[in-house]
């Protein structure tokens, strides 16, 4: 059903179909005997293996409601199969009544609620998000007006609604009693409606449930993201340092070509000291992500900052089966501990939880200890038109670092992969982070009480939704690193340097944010000007401030971090202020056709407190060093797409789209009409579903980037370096043939080349990019693969069924291009996972880059100096590597209560 909006009805219905307000039974006096009401009825879930195989059901429950009007104990009646008498039962043990009374005391009582789970005609328009339903009361009916578990925190989960709902075989509600009476039953009737949306904007949209995340082992929470296709993320500095992202050709550095999004609120951080866009997951906690949607160029118009290579949404929530207090306590290599406490009470919405993490290692090798601890909360309230969503997020981390080591000297033995340079300013790299977001949103869903055969070119409210957010969020970094050794001279102090001092390139960077934004869109109730053309039209905006406060200096590690150098000191304040617009039209049943526009004003107020400092050449000069100025830009771009549906099992995809990163605030000039990394993607492809045996999707795609940025070794950050271009292809699969096993694949191969390096200077006379070279760091060939094996291996062992789980991983990067016409070595990571789960007990052990491959996490080609005594600079490159892994285990247990 990809790209074809769908609806899928949960619904409950008394004798002869008819909705109508539960009632007592003749033979009881209403006065003497009032049933239960529900007040609350959180949404149930249509089974997602039951939608891709078209499977429909009905369900008969026995629910006992106890006297403070919660469900007691939910029973199968009458069996629709195991998936949906359990999408029943979950849904049910989160309602909550007003409970039955005989007179005005109240007592325990028991009603039948039957469900009939529907799929609806072909030609049905619908949405949700997250693929989860909606139970909506009928206003006629006993309980609580319509309720929604929509999160709309991320551009794929818009939703729209049917203008004919389907229909339900009625089925009848039987029996119903209070537990201390032989009265005849009474009645109870909840209608419901779930609405399902798979939208598929571009060839490269793709969407990863739970069960493919959790498929193989992952040594940290953000390592998820290995399961995209041509994502992939690894640590090249310590737990406290974001870790290095490349998707599809990019090599985004710490997160500046891609927008991060996680339970709606935005991770990147603009015009951070490490990097545009600094994006640190290190606080994600991989037990309570539910699916990650990865949207790969730009065609959606909901894209913003840093969407360059692509946009990455996480959504957080914990399944019923998974629910209740959870504690996991686990040992591994290196004296590696981390504690796990997770609860999320049963019979609240999956999206309701909480969930804290400490780690703590000595790390492989030498100065790598550290330790992290985050905390993620999450809840899903409010019923009717409006609910509600509320989250934080709290992390901490600070760990040594041992930073870069040249290759030349790993191979004379002088130092080895794992080591750090015996000097203090080399042991004395370091990094803290501690970051603290908290987010409100507001989702808007209503009932339409127009009569739903209305005429055709009109439309009432059902399907129209819309959604509120904000967010606040703080930032504080502090990082020590040295990539080059002794080379740097002071250009505060005269006659001052590292080299032949001993003082060393410690660079020191501080960064603080302290960001506000909101975010709002509407989208409307569908519009049918003909019986072939039907649609949607949604509007939004979303925005934010930040005041950044940065520096960067140069540290005497020997003499206490003594400052032997200022480079830099400024204060930003920054706004960012977007706005889009989407159509969204199905011409026939055939095509689907999307059109939007994006436009974003930035404006900037800069202090940089140490520019116009007095040469030392010069110390007569006078006048008081700073640069004030302040500047203001305008992006501006269409995004649009096409599907073309000519069979069930088959899509054929287009996408163009333009979007834009941010400039670092600090390189502008004052008025300058801030200028903006351009970028232009197209993509185009296939897709074939075959129920749940495989889903396969076959792309390509170019990219162009007007004004693109590397890593800079000397500077500690990336830097311009010109236009550049990117050409290439993607395959992904997915698979679940039996109900124990699944599995992905993912292949993408890309040429990254430079178009427009920038020009020699005084100060760089060799630059080391040239027209038409590969693009440094980029790997040509990523592959990545997920395997999942969950299986009961006794049904009874003491009266507990016995299950196991196996798990693996695979990724591999092809030679990576290094500046100066040299090749990284290339990279072969397996990770193996086995389970047991008896009872409420879980025994799990895990296996890191099984096949203990030595390999470099990232690897660079600059000149440096790491031989003080000599006196001399060298400008010749040479190639650098921060060491991986070793192979590494993990042995836990864990409980859930």
């Amino acid at each position: 059903m990809a790209g074809t909006a769908a609806c899928v009805c949960v619904a409950a219905y008394v004798d002869g179909g008819t909705p109508a307000r539960a009632q007592p039974p003749e033979s009881v006096p209403s006065e003497t005997l009032t049933p239960p009401t529900a007040i609350e009825s959180p949404p149930a879930t249509y089974p997602p293996s039951a939608l891709r195989e078209r499977q429909e059901s009905s369900v008969v429950l026995d629910v006992t409601i106890d006297a403070e009007g919660r469900v007691a104990e939910a029973s199968v009646a009458q069996s629709g199969g195991e998936i949906f008498d359990t999408a029943a039962v979950q849904a049910v043990k989160a309602w909550k009544f007003t409970p039955a009374r005989r007179g005005e005391e109240p007592v325990v009582s028991r009603i039948r609620v039957p469900f009939e789970f529907t799929l609806p005609s072909q030609t049905a328009v619908a949405g949700t998000s997250q693929n989860e339903a909606s139970l909506e009361t009928d206003p006629s009916s006993a309980g609580p007006q319509p309720t929604t578990t929509q999160a709309d925190t991320a551009p794929a989960e818009d939703s729209t609604e049917t203008e004919t709902p389907s229909s339900a075989t009625p089925s009848s509600a039987t029996e119903s009693s209070a537990s201390d009476s032989e009265e005849e039953p009474m009645e109870v009737v909840v209608q419901g409606e779930r609405t399902l949306r798979t939208e598929d904007r571009s060839v490269s949209d793709f969407r990863m449930e739970r069960d493919i995340v959790a498929a193989a082992p992952r040594q940290e929470g953000a390592e998820v993201l290995r399961s995209a296709p041509g994502l992939y993320i690894g640590r090249a500095a310590s737990p406290a340092v974001a870790h290095r992202y490349m998707l599809r050709g990019f090599d985004a550095d710490h997160g500046q070509d891609i927008e991060f999004r996680v339970g709606g609120l935005p991770i990147n951080m603009p015009s951070h000291i490490h990097g545009q866009g600094y994006a640190d997951l290190s606080f994600l906690i991989g037990d309570v992500v539910s699916e990650l949607r990865v949207a790969e160029g730009v065609h959606d118009p909901r894209q913003g900052d840093f969407a360059v290579a692509g946009s990455v949404y996480v959504d957080l929530g914990v399944e019923e089966e998974r629910r209740g207090v959870a504690l996991q306590s686990g040992y591994g290599s290196f004296n590696t501990y981390r504690q796990l406490i997770r609860w999320a009470p049963r019979g609240t919405q999956n999206e309701s939880f909480g969930a804290a993490q400490y780690t703590r290692s000595d790390g492989f090798g030498e100065n790598r200890s550290g330790q992290t601890a985050s905390a993620l909360f999450q809840h899903r309230f409010g019923s009717g038109a409006l609910s509600y969503r509320a989250i934080g997020i709290l992390h901490a981390a600070r760990a040594n670092q041992a930073g870069v080591v040249r290759q030349d000297d790993i191979d004379s033995g002088r130092v080895c992969f794992e080591c750090v340079y015996p000097f203090p300013t080399a042991q004395a790299q370091n990094a803290l982070s501690n970051r603290f977001m908290v987010g409100l949103f507001a989702d808007y869903r209503p009932r339409d009480t127009r009569d739903d055969h209305s005429e055709r070119g009109t439309h009432g409210r059902r399907g129209a939704n819309g959604q509120l957010g904000l967010w606040l969020g703080y930032d504080d970094f502090r990082l020590q690193e040295n990539f080059t050794g002794f080379t740097r001279i002071s250009g505060t102090l005269d006659r001052v340097a590292g080299i032949g001092t001993g003082r060393g390139d410690l660079l020191e960077q501080q960064n603080r944010t302290l960001s506000a934004g909101i975010t709002g869109r509407y989208r409307t109730a569908p519009y049918r000007p003909a019986w072939w053309l039907h649609g949607t039209v949604e509007v939004g905006i979303d925005g934010r401030v930040d005041g950044i406060e940065q520096q960067q200096n140069l540290l005497d590690a020997a003499v206490r971090n003594q400052t032997w150098d200022n480079i830099d000191d400024a204060g930003i304040r920054a706004l960012d202020l977007g706005f889009w617009g989407d159509l969204d039209w199905n011409i026939t049943r055939y095509v689907e056709a999307r059109l939007g526009m994006r436009g974003n004003v930035l404006s900037y107020d800069i202090n940089d407190r140490l520019f116009n400092r007095a040469p030392r050449t010069r110390p007569q000069d006078s006048f008081i060093r700073g640069f004030r100025r302040s500047a203001l830009g305008f992006a501006f771009g269409p995004r649009a797409s096409v599907e073309v549906k000519p069979l069930d099992w088959l899509s054929v995809l287009g996408a163009y789209g333009e979007g834009y990163r941010s400039p670092q605030a600090r390189l502008l000039e004052d008025g300058e009409d801030a200028p903006f990394s351009k970028v232009r993607s197209v993509d185009f492809g296939v897709r074939f579903r075959a129920s749940d045996l495989l889903t396969l999707t076959v792309g390509g795609y170019y990219t162009r980037l007007s004004d693109d940025i590397a890593f800079d070794a000397r500077e500690g950050r990336p830097e311009r370096i010109g236009a550049t271009r990117r050409l290439g292809a993607v395959v992904h699969a997915v698979t679940r043939p039996f109900d124990w096993l699944v599995g992905s694949a993912s292949l993408t191969v890309v040429d990254a080349e430079l178009l427009e390096p920038p020009p020699p200077t005084a100060e760089e006379p060799d630059p080391p990019f040239e027209r038409g070279q590969s693009l440094p760091f980029v790997p040509p060939v990523v592959i990545r693969t997920d395997l999942g094996v969950v299986h009961t291996l006794v049904r009874d062992l003491w009266g507990v069924p016995l299950s196991g789980r196996i798990g693996m991983g695979y990724s591999y990067l092809s030679r990576r291009p290094l500046p100066f016409a040299e090749r990284a070595a290339p990279v072969s990571l397996l990770d193996a996972s086995v389970a047991l789960t008896w009872g409420v007990g879980v025994l799990s052990f895990e296996l890191f880059n099984a096949i203990g491959s030595e390999y470099a996490a990232i690897e660079f080609n600059f000149p440096s100096d790491w031989d003080p005594a000599d006196g001399v600079r060298p400008r010749t490159p040479a190639r650098h590597i921060a060491a991986g892994a070793p192979r590494t285990w993990m042995l836990s247990l864990g409980v859930t209560l």
